[in-house]
Formats: C-alpha cells, structure tokens, sequence
C-alpha cells in the first residue's frame, strides 16, 4: 500500500493523544502533523499535552518533540504537508463545520470524529463494516464543494458502536422492527479520567446531553440509501434509547431489547454473528478485527475490564442472548468508545478510503 502523509487536528485533546498512540507506528499512515489551537501552537507535543496526557501508554517519542501547529493560522502549511488529516478539535458545532470545510475546499480530505457533519446529506457517516457503499456519495460532495480530491467523511457516534454491529446482520436477514437500547458510557466518552473527574467514583448520572437523540437517528443514517446525491435515512426499524454515565474508564455496555419482521431462532442469531464479515476483514485492512463480532456464553460477560480490548479494542463483544417477554430478543453489547468508537474507527475509515483510492 502507498504511504500517506497524515496530519492530527486537535492532537492534544483525548482522542487526538488516542490518534496519536495508533498511528505513531501505523503501516500506512506517517503523521507529519500535530495541530491545535493556539495556546498550544509553537511547543512541542510534550510540552502542550503535559500533565494532561490521558493515556494508558506512554505519549510516542516520535512524536514527543514535534512541534505543534496552529490548526486554523497553519492551514495554507498543514495542507501542503499532508494527504489528509483527522480531525478531533474541541470546537462549537458551528466552528467544527466551518473548519472542516475549509480544509475540503482546500483539497485536503477530512476523517472526522466530531459530530458536526454527521447529518449533513452529502457526508458519508461510515461503520466500515455496515455501510462501506456510502463512500460512493463523496463524489455528489466534491461536486458541491467543488473540489477534486477534497472531501469530509465522519464516523459516527461512539454509542451506537456498541450495538447497531451485533443488529445489522440481523437486520439484513430477518429485518428489524424495534429496537429499545439502554446504553452505559464511559467517563473517557466525556474526555474525563477519574482524576480529572472524582465526583464520578461511586457515581451515576442518568443523562448525557444530546445523546439519546443521536442514538435513535444516527443509525437510520448508517442504514440509509443514497438517492440523489443525498443520503436519506431508513425509515426502520423504531429506534428508542436511554444513555446513562457510569463510573468505567473506558468501553460503552449497551442492554438491547429487539423485534423482528421474521423472528429467528437462537441458533440462527449466533450463527450470522460467527460469521459476519464486513469490507474491512475481507480486504484485511490493519486496523480490522479478524473476527468482528464475538460472542461470550458465559452469563456474566461481557465486562467492560475483561473486554474492552478484545483485537486491540476494534472487536465487538456481545452476550446473554435469549428470549424477551416484551420483544422477540435482548442482549448485552459491549465496544471500545476511544478505540472502535471514536480514534480507532476513524483510522479503519482512513484505510478504507486509502483501499478504495480516495485519498489519490
């Protein structure tokens, strides 16, 4: 695979230090940039991140004393040093989408993990292994922006990550009708630590702002068509949700309660699960599972501790499937929020692209 310049936006926060750890030794990707807002633009990525450094691993001495750019006032230099960038800022919505799309215009692609662009019509949200087709809009995009190589491409909301994988094979062959789904999120979900956030320890918070309703629509947008250059949501299957804060450092659980046009046996769910295979595992792309879904027998799994990291955190992990007095089906669902559902889905979305020959 031809190697690509890659630049980080937004580098100091959470899930940029996240960008970081993954593509620090990434086979295709080298990153030539590190940006951020201004207070941290002329220091080195050590010296911006500093005591806020979140991760689990050290920062990455190839990265440590690079010097850090101004994301906005750098731009016109960023570009000319990169072949695409990620982007994680911190930003208003309004900001983000600005700033996005300057980097379009400026024939720069844009890997998104922010919310901003999520339901703009002509903006591919992407799972790589549910809706990969969707990259075909970028073309209807360019075309609007006016660009040739341009484009902003997003991936979707770290929730729905957990549970909308285990449904879709599902969804495909038995159809879907309701789903309810109570998600549990980690404090990493929120750019927190334990340090940063004590009143978590020993906590509960029944509310995450906005985060219901992207749970309810984003996957009607991941399941959707294109028609006319525009992306247009599905219409089923009836999505309710309920999305709670919990005291776990990292790894959403998801409690999924689902319905079927057709209803399958048992035996049947666990079999499209074991052998469910999405773009990503058949072109074998780095940052892919091998085996997308897993599921666990054992009652009391998954757990977030045990399995959060199962295939470097990119795997999914589903258990106790049985029969519902309300619906046809529950289960437990289980993913990596800063690893599948935020940096890491957004680098198997980059070689995706960079597979398929966006990116040239």
């Amino acid at each position: 695979m031809k190697q690509y310049n890659v630049g980080i936006l937004g580098a100091t926060g959470m899930v940029g230090q996240r960008f970081a750890t993954l593509l620090a030794e990434h086979p295709w990707f080298n990153v030539k940039v590190l940006a951020a807002s201004p207070r941290s633009a002329g220091k080195t990525y050590r010296e911006a991140v500093g005591s806020r450094w979140a991760m689990t691993v050290p920062m990455p001495e190839k990265l440590a004393d690079m010097i850090v750019r101004d994301l906005n006032a750098d731009m016109d230099s960023i570009v000319a040093d990169v072949d695409f960038v990620f982007c994680a800022v911190d930003m208003k919505k309004d900001e983000i989408r600005a700033l996005e799309e300057r980097y379009a215009k400026a024939e720069c692609p844009v890997i998104s993990n922010n919310s901003a662009h999520r339901f703009t019509p002509d903006v591919p949200m992407v799972v790589p292994e549910i809706n990969p087709e969707h990259l075909e809009i970028i073309a209807a995009q360019r075309a609007r922006l006016g660009t040739k190589r341009g484009f902003i491409a997003v991936k979707s909301n770290c929730s729905i990550q957990s549970y909308v994988p285990a449904l879709h094979p599902l969804k495909e062959k038995f159809g879907l009708t309701k789903v309810l789904a109570c998600t549990y999120q980690a404090i990493s979900g929120a750019g927190k630590t334990f340090e940063t956030w004590p009143e978590m320890v020993d906590n509960l918070i029944p509310f995450i702002g906005g985060e219901e309703e992207k749970s309810e629509q984003e996957p009607l947008k991941v399941w959707g068509t294109i028609e006319n250059g525009e992306i247009v949501k599905a219409q089923t299957p009836s999505i309710t949700t309920q999305c709670l804060r919990v005291p776990v450092s990292d790894g959403h659980t998801a409690a999924v309660f689902v319905s079927f046009e057709k209803k399958p046996t048992k035996e049947e769910i666990l079999q499209l699960w074991e052998e469910f295979k999405g773009e990503p595992q058949k072109l074998e792309l780095p940052s892919a599972p091998k085996q997308f879904i897993h599921y666990f027998t054992e009652d009391n799994r998954p757990q977030a501790r045990l399995d959060r990291n199962l295939e470097g955190g990119m795997a999914v992990s589903v258990g106790r499937l049985r029969e519902d007095t309300q619906y046809d089906y529950k289960f437990v669902c289980l993913s990596h929020n800063t690893l599948r559902g935020a940096a890491g889905g957004g680098v198997l979305l980059a070689e995706l692209l960079a597979a398929k020959g966006y990116f040239d």
